[in-house]
């Protein structure tokens, strides 16, 4: 039985509704319950981790999360070596031939697997090579997925669901192969089970397993020269999807083309006939058969018999029904609808691919300091800024025109966790002719260069081109006053770059004029409080370096000389006699990961980070300037930084966080925040079917309250 993958307008396959259709009747046994209630069901016992070894001494992942349909009696969970005599990890190199479409509706990320496998750099950092089933085999696997700007390992268990002996969901064609069928698995865990890969989008596929930046284009609105479009951005390196959403599910058309489904484009070129040039595509469908059957088809197409033999040589065509295929240019156009470029910032080492160089900034709208809202509000100048020069122009382009190309990038994080989902967008506007940013004034009289539209969309990207110059790109939401995490991706040609806009104070407060925008607090204030609490950047590192240790690291004790001193020298003076050592304590182990109680220089950026955005928040609702907030500013306080607290939660933080006067001290505040933050992203890390109820092993539970 086929599974399937449907496709909508706007973008790459989500899935089919049709769940049920893998449950049925063939699928039944017995075995399938009897391992979950043994394996999973109960957990792991409470003098194990929970990532931990079952009694054959090899690793069980206990909290995997089992869905509905590997629980069916018939389904068997094994182990490679269960499975075939002698199973490899690899088998002759991972290739976009090794993925079979199982039972699972996901071949959006299949099509994803195989772009990613074209790109040998990104698969060994995606899939480790050295892995296998005989040395150090422990029944334990590991993958890497980029995540909001970081690679993230995910490690799983080699369990994997049969019936029959058979893998039920992706396989490879060497049946003793098994690195395709644990990244699968791998990937299913990040997102919350097999089910979760039932629905989904290749784009965020590519991106999750490339970290570059992916778009979503029209066949019918790019260049009527394909090849010369398609050409530069694979020469970059880029992974290309495709599909057609105009038909039935998965229908075939009369020429072997499936609706709605995903297919990789891997490569164009000019092949030369005896009748002249003509320009091709080459496809891969991830199901690994249902190709193309009209001309220059593998099986069918007579075109071929005009090629000599080294140029199908050259092209690798292959007379079989292995899933890949070549088509004209012209035939493309008329069999698919939709193209998804990932365009990719890294590439193999002596690789000819020429990247996109990327600069990345993390950000964020608190209420009420950097939540503008759209550009017809009266409060858009809220919004961040970023200063970004553009001075090296393409050296690709065929007219005479100096002009120079990038792509932008805004990716809302954590909202789906947190079940709320922002409309965002970005508008690139030029810069002032003195300043790196923009004042309200200087806003009210210009209008955006460029600009996508508003988007739910976890990423929103702006591909275009401009002439050199200087310019202010501003993220932003749909409505003001809208809280949210955001990273902005700046990709160029190497030389061009991006930072964020500096807001002199003098200069930003004398810009507004009475009574021109809504009254808030915060225009009284610098764009980013902080500025006047605590030391730049470059000083902070500074700061570091004097209270590291001679290896590099920062314990509590340091941290709290360091932080002393950081915070006597600002409008916060004062506020240090309040900071204990506790608090420093608390701080280091929530941000360490490695549980050794020290911060290394990238822990101690992230811990900085945090305490510039919390000291914004901080200094906008100390409203009477005591250095400490009232406690019915509290809650407040916790939603500007993205915490919704209930009574119950307020009335502990009354009794555990507070001063004798029921305020909150600067320090506390950090403290309080830093704490919230940790626990809530630990709650979701195990809770990861979403269920609002986690399962704790002894050990665990002693961890994390004796520890944290």
């Amino acid at each position: 039985m086929r599974r399937s993958s449907r496709l909508s307008s706007s973008s790459f396959p989500p899935l089919d509704d049709d769940v049920d259709s893998v449950c049925s009747d063939e699928l039944l046994g017995s075995q399938s319950r009897l391992w979950l209630r043994d394996m999973r069901a109960r957990g792991p016992p409470a003098d194990r981790e929970v990532n931990s070894v079952g009694s054959d001494g090899l690793y069980v992942d206990y909290y995997f999360p089992v869905g509905e349909l590997e629980m069916q009696p018939a389904v068997k969970w094994k182990r490679p070596k269960e499975i075939c005599s002698s199973p490899q990890f690899i088998v002759d190199g991972a290739t976009r031939l090794d993925i079979c479409q199982g039972k699972l509706c996901d071949c959006w990320f299949l099509s994803a697997i195989a772009s990613l496998s074209m790109n040998r750099s990104l698969l060994n950092k995606v899939v480790p090579q050295a892995q296998s089933f005989q040395n150090g085999y422990n029944g334990c696997f590991t993958f890497r997925f980029w995540q909001y700007g970081q690679w993230e390992e995910v490690i799983v268990d080699d369990l994997l669901p049969t019936v029959d002996n058979k893998l039920i969901y992706l396989s490879s064609h060497d049946t003793n192969e098994f690195w395709s069928s644990l990244l699968e698995k791998a990937y299913a865990k990040l997102k919350g089970g097999y089910r979760a890969l039932d629905m989904g989008f290749s784009h965020e596929a590519m991106v999750d397993m490339t970290g570059g930046v992916a778009e979503m284009l029209h066949v019918s609105l790019l260049p009527k020269d394909l090849p010369a479009y398609l050409g530069p951005l694979l020469s970059k390196g880029a992974l290309i999807n495709c599909a057609n959403s105009q038909g039935d599910l998965e229908k075939r058309t009369n020429q072997g083309i499936l609706f709605r489904h995903a297919y990789s484009l891997t490569a164009v070129d000019r092949v030369k006939t005896n009748n002249g040039y003509v320009d091709l595509v080459r496809i891969l469908n991830p199901w690994g058969n249902t190709e193309w059957e009209g001309a220059w088809s593998d099986t069918k197409g007579s075109e071929w018999n005009t090629v000599s033999a080294e140029e199908k040589k050259r092209l690798k065509s292959v007379s079989c029904d292995d899933g890949e295929f070549w088509m004209s240019v012209s035939d493309f156009r008329q069999n698919f609808e939709l193209v998804e470029v990932c365009h990719l910032t890294e590439c193999e080492p002596g690789s000819s691919v020429m990247p996109w160089s990327c600069v990345m900034h993390n950000g964020n709208w608190v209420p009420n300091i950097s939540a503008g809202g759209p550009p017809e509000g009266a409060l858009f100048w809220q919004n961040p800024q970023f200063y970004f020069i553009l001075s090296e122009v393409d050296s690709s382009r065929a007219d005479s025109q100096k002009m120079c190309s990038f792509v932008l990038a805004l990716m809302q994080k954590y909202q789906r966790r947190r079940g709320i989902i922002l409309s965002i967008a970005l508008h690139v506007y030029p810069a002032h002719p003195k300043n790196t940013y923009l004042s309200p004034e200087d806003l009210n009289g210009l209008r955006p260069l460029l600009y996508t539209e508003y988007s739910s969309r976890r990423e929103v990207v702006l591909v275009g081109s401009l002439p050199p110059g200087r310019y202010i790109i501003i993220p932003s939401t749909y409505e003001p006053n809208q809280e949210g995490f955001f990273l902005l991706r700046v990709l160029t040609e190497p030389g061009n770059t991006a930072a964020p806009a500096q807001k002199p104070v003098p200069e930003y407060i004398s810009s507004i004029k009475e009574g021109s925008f809504t009254p808030c607090y915060f225009l009284l204030q610098p764009t980013y409080p902080h500025q006047l609490a605590l030391p730049s950047s470059s000083s902070i590192r500074q700061l570091f370096e004097k209270h590291c240790n001679t290896e590099g690291f920062c314990s509590p004790v340091r941290l709290h000389n360091l932080l002393t001193e950081a915070i006597k020298g600002g409008v916060l003076a004062g506020s240090e006699k309040k900071l204990v050592l506790e608090h420093c304590k608390s701080l280091v182990v929530l941000m360490n990961s490695q549980d050794i109680a020290r911060l290394n220089w990238p822990e101690f950026q992230g811990l900085w980070n945090k305490i510039k955005r919390w000291t914004d928040i901080f200094l906008v609702f100390d409203k009477n300037k005591t250095q400490h907030i009232e406690y019915e500013e509290v809650t407040a306080a916790l939603k500007a930084a993205g915490i919704m607290v209930d009574n119950f939660v307020l009335q502990l933080v009354g009794l555990r966080y507070t001063e004798p006067d029921l305020t909150i001290s600067y320090p506390g505040f950090l403290y309080l925040l830093m704490k919230l933050e940790t626990m809530i992203h630990k709650f979701h890390s195990y809770d990861v079917m979403g269920m609002g109820a986690i399962r704790l092993s002894y050990k665990q539970w002693l961890q994390m309250t004796m520890y944290n």
